[in-house]
């Protein structure tokens, strides 16, 4: 089980891109990576889905606790460019409509 993340920063967003899978295995590094950058007051983190094959609850579990955290800080989580299959496994969590979901790049 492979992931790979990608971070770039413009002044106002930071923005990652996920390729791989997201499960028990490789969720814990990308809530490593992610998590920090949740950090500060106001902050926006778009997450690009578009190269991830695969995801479960433990990836669900990551996504949640970052957009709490945002939340907590004022801040904003967008998830672009996810598979018809994840958008699906949002919908059924309920977690579409509390997240900022989109099949759409959304720039």
């Amino acid at each position: 089980m492979k992931i790979n993340i990608e971070e770039h920063q413009n002044d106002k967003e930071m923005f990652v891109s996920v390729t791989g899978e997201i499960d028990a295995y490789t969720a814990p590094k990308l809530r490593e990576e992610l998590l920090p950058l949740s950090e500060g007051q106001g902050k926006t983190i778009t997450v690009n889905l578009k190269d991830v094959s695969y995801m479960d609850s433990t990836g669900l579990g990551v996504f949640v606790g970052l957009f709490k955290q945002l939340s907590k800080n004022e801040g904003e989580l967008r998830l672009v460019e996810l598979s018809d299959r994840l958008v699906r496994l949002f919908e059924l969590t309920g977690l579409s409509k509390i997240m900022n979901i989109s099949e759409d790049r959304g720039r």
